[in-house]
This record gives structure tokens, C-alpha cells and sequence, in this order.
């Protein structure tokens, strides 16, 4: 049987507890992908928010999302409060994509991209760089408290907690300019919600990543749960080739008379040597040899692990390897194309390109038309009737916009911006104006008239504003 995964056991009120799982490091392809995609993932989520970015107007990070001027900066892109569509449109493309992916792919995201992994990963290898391989950690937790376990566990806690701290920092410099927050948070200068966020997040991701861990994926995660949803009998899952592995006699270690391969084949013994390596390079420390489980995260570490044993001996690789439920039950291809992947990626496809369009063509202003009703409508002293409206304009371009403001609908009416005397709104500034129509009685039965507020700019070239209103009169 292969060496466990884990240390041992305590048991708490008739409860046994899951077994702390301690991982081998290992070399290989998927080994190399998973430490690229923490790079890169790292790289975007600590650098981003101190890139810096030139606009004619507002700041000069390239990534801010300002609260206070309710506005989300974006590179070139900047997003308004009613630009929030965007976001409910990016939440639904990303779930499409995932389904899509989890549809051919299985659990990939979980296994290089979920940000639990990623800082799962990080902590792994803190304790890797301070308590050494795989068995110096398991004889580290089973010694007596002495000086040398409490000042290896006392340097990986301290590393977790900078990790953990840097983690929870640098998501508030997102929320304003980074080297303002930076000193001003060392100064003790910010609102006290920086410093309650920066605290919350930093013993979450110490908890989560230094001490739920492995358990985090297999009891708490939903995604495990409802990706049987997903899964059919082409999607790609890592998967033992028992029938190669077991043979007749099932696996075995090898020994003077089952040494190379011809022997073992002689004797009916698969080409599973019993190494457990495949079981102490997995992060959630299950046997890949058990079949396929909810606790697998598909990081392919397991297949690292069992090529470079078949390597060492000079067998073919993949005896673990990506396949499919239908290639190891009856050797044929999977099926890609299939009306449930390919509904998923017409739909992602098909939200991107409407999503880019939409940004690529957002209005450079847009308007807004309240009609006040205390009262509905005031009779003048020369017969006429004025209704009020407030106009929220809202100047989302990078320059200076001089506007006119005329109404369509209602022939001969008098517009009063009262003491405004002109309308001007910088770079994205947004202005609420009272706006009073003075016009005669409407000859119509309800008393109502509709028409349109226009704003036509005067010093740039784009199409005017609009928006619809009704004027009122008594019936």
C-alpha cells in the first residue's frame, strides 16, 4: 500500500478529524504550468495596481476603482455607475466560459487558476523552503516541542502572515492612488475601513491557505459539488489506467523476480510499481488509483509524479494521464464538439463580441430626466404653465463639453436654467440642473404632452443627447 499522505490522527469527542496532508514536491510539465500560472497570476495581482497610466483627466493608475467619484478606471476603459450592465455582462461570460472549459476540460480551474490554489501553492512552498522535503515535515510534526520545531513553525506562521498581510494590502491600494495608500497606511492616515479590510483579509487568507487548506476544496467549495452538471463521458479527467496498472494480479513493488516489465507481464502483474508517489505529490491527498473523486482538483501532479517513475524505469508514460470516461472504459476518442460545448462557446463568443462592441461604442455623455411633481405644474401670471425637471448630465469623455439645451415637442416654449448662464462640464463630471418649461395650455383631453430634452454640443462633434419627458396642464 502506498505511504499515507498525512500525519496521525487525534480523535475529538468520537470524531476523527481530516489528516493534514503534507505534499511532495515533484518536476514536470504540469508542475511547471501550475508555477507558471502562480507567476503570472501573482505578477497581475500585486503589480496592476502600481502601473501607471496617462489620461487627460482623472488619475494616472491604470487600475483604480474610485469610490468616491464613483467611477472604475480601467486602462483605457472607464466605467460609470450606469455602465454597471457591463459587470453583470462579464459575470455571465465568465460562467458560460467556465462551463464551457469544466465541459471539455474538467476541473482545470480549480486545479491552476482558483486563487485558493494559487495561494495553496505559496504556503505549500514556505513550509517546503523552511521545514524541508516531504518526510523532514512529517518528522517535524511528530517530534517534541523543542527549540528547533518551534522555530521552524514560528518562521513558516510569520512567512504565512506576510504573505496573508501583502495579499489583504494590496486589494485596498486598488481603491485609491498606491503610493498615497502605501505611506498613508504605514502613517496611520487612512479611514479605519482600509485597516478593518486589510485585517480581515489577512486572517482569512492566513486560516484559508495556512490551515483549512485541502479541506477548503473538499468540503466547502461548491464548485465540486455541482460540476457533475458539467461532467459527461468525453470531459478530460485524470484517470488511472487500472487495466495497465492491475493486469490480472494487480499491482505490486518491485522485487528480484517482477523487476522489469517482461516479468511482470509474465506474472500478470501490472505496470503499477506501489511507489505512492501519485499520492504524496496530490494536494488534497487522495489515491488517483481510487478513481475519479469529487477531491480532485485535475493539477496533473499526480501524472508528473507517475511518468517520471515510468521514466526512471524506462516503461511507457501514462499509466495516469488526462483522458476520458469513454476512452479507458472503450478506447475511443472523446467527442469535443458536442451541442452542450458548443451552446457554451457560441454564448461566451457571442457575449465578448457584444461586450466589446458596447465598450468600443459608449456614448460620450449620456442624460438623465426627472420630472419634479410638488408641484406637477404652476400656473403664471401671464396664462402659461411651467413644469420643472431636474437633468442629470453626465460628461463621461475626456475633454471639455460646452452644451446647448433645446426641447422638441413642444412648439414656442420657453426654457428657464435660471441663474446658469451657460453649460459646461469638464472631463468626467457629472451635474444635476434645474431645468423650468414655461408653455401655453396642452388642448388635450389627459393633459399631457410629451416631448424631448436635446443637448447639442457645441465645441466637439458627437450626436446629441435625448431623453423623453411629458409636460403637464390641468385637463
Amino acid at each position: 500500500m502506498a505511504e499515507p499522505n498525512s500525519q496521525q490522527r487525534v480523535i475529538f469527542n468520537g470524531v476523527e478529524p481530516a489528516q493534514k496532508v503534507f505534499v511532495r514536491s515533484v518536476k514536470g510539465s504540469f508542475r511547471n504550468f501550475k508555477t507558471l500560472m502562480l507567476l503570472l497570476a501573482y505578477a497581475v495581482y500585486f503589480l496592476l495596481p502600481w502601473l501607471r497610466w496617462d489620461r487627460i483627466s482623472g488619475p494616472d493608475q491604470a487600475v483604480l476603482f474610485d469610490l468616491d467619484a464613483r467611477l472604475f478606471y480601467i486602462f483605457g476603459l472607464i466605467m460609470h455607475p450606469q455602465d454597471v450592465v457591463w459587470l453583470t455582462a462579464f459575470l455571465i461570460i465568465a460562467a458560460y466560459l467556465l462551463f464551457f472549459v469544466t465541459g471539455v476540460l474538467g476541473r482545470v480551474w480549480c486545479g491552476y487558476f482558483c486563487f485558493h490554489t494559487l495561494w495553496l501553492d505559496t504556503y505549500t512552498f514556505i513550509e517546503r523552503l523552511v521545514q524541508g522535503e516531504r518526510p523532514a515535515r512529517i518528522r517535524l510534526s511528530k517530534q517534541p516541542w523543542n527549540a528547533e520545531k518551534i522555530t521552524k513553525i514560528s518562521i513558516t506562521f510569520l512567512l504565512y502572515l506576510l504573505v496573508a498581510f501583502v495579499t489583504g494590502f494590496t486589494f485596498i491600494i486598488y481603491w485609491g492612488n498606491a503610493p498615497d495608500m502605501f505611506f498613508g497606511f504605514f502613517a496611520g492616515e487612512l479611514d479605519q475601513a482600509a485597516y478593518i479590510t486589510v485585517a480581515i483579509l489577512t486572517a482569512s487568507t492566513f486560516m484559508l491557505a495556512g490551515f483549512a487548506r485541502e479541506q477548503l476544496c473538499k468540503s466547502v467549495c461548491p464548485y465540486a459539488r455541482f460540476q457533475a452538471a458539467m461532467f459527461d463521458r468525453d470531459t478530460l479527467i485524470i484517470a488511472y489506467d487500472d487495466k495497465r496498472g492491475e493486469a490480472d494480479a494487480g499491482r505490486a513493488k518491485i522485487s528480484k523476480d517482477n523487476k522489469t516489465r517482461e516479468q511482470r507481464q509474465a506474472n500478470n502483474i501490472g505496470d503499477c510499481v506501489d511507489c505512492g508517489f501519485c499520492v504524496q505529490v496530490c494536494p488534497t491527498g487522495i489515491d488517483i488509483r481510487d478513481g475519479l473523486q469529487n477531491e480532485c482538483i485535475s493539477c496533473g501532479l499526480c501524472i508528473d509524479a507517475c511518468n517520471q517513475i515510468m521514466t526512471n524505469l524506462g516503461w511507457p508514460k501514462g499509466l495516469v494521464r488526462y483522458t476520458s470516461e469513454r476512452e479507458v472504459t472503450m478506447g475511443i476518442r472523446p467527442k469535443y464538439f458536442k451541442p452542450k460545448n458548443i451552446g457554451y462557446a457560441l454564448a461566451f463568443i457571442g457575449g465578448s463580441i457584444w461586450m466589446g462592441w458596447n465598450m468600443a461604442n459608449q456614448d460620450p455623455m449620456d442624460m438623465s430626466v426627472r420630472k419634479i411633481r410638488q408641484p406637477m405644474y404652476v400656473q403664471l401670471s401671464d396664462g402659461r404653465y411651467q413644469n420643472s425637471y431636474e437633468l442629470k448630465v453626465n460628461n463621461k469623455s475626456q475633454q471639455t463639453v460646452d452644451l446647448g439645451l433645446v426641447i422638441e415637442g413642444l412648439p414656442n416654449a420657453e426654457i428657464d436654467l435660471g441663474r446658469l448662464k451657460e453649460l459646461k462640464l469638464k472631463p468626467e463630471q457629472t451635474q444635476s440642473v434645474l431645468v423650468r418649461i414655461k408653455h401655453e395650455r396642452i388642448m388635450h383631453s389627459d393633459g399631457q404632452q410629451p416631448f424631448e430634452f436635446v443637448l447639442v454640443p457645441k465645441n466637439i462633434v458627437f450626436d446629441p443627447i435625448r431623453d423623453s419627458a411629458l409636460f403637464y396642464t390641468p385637463k
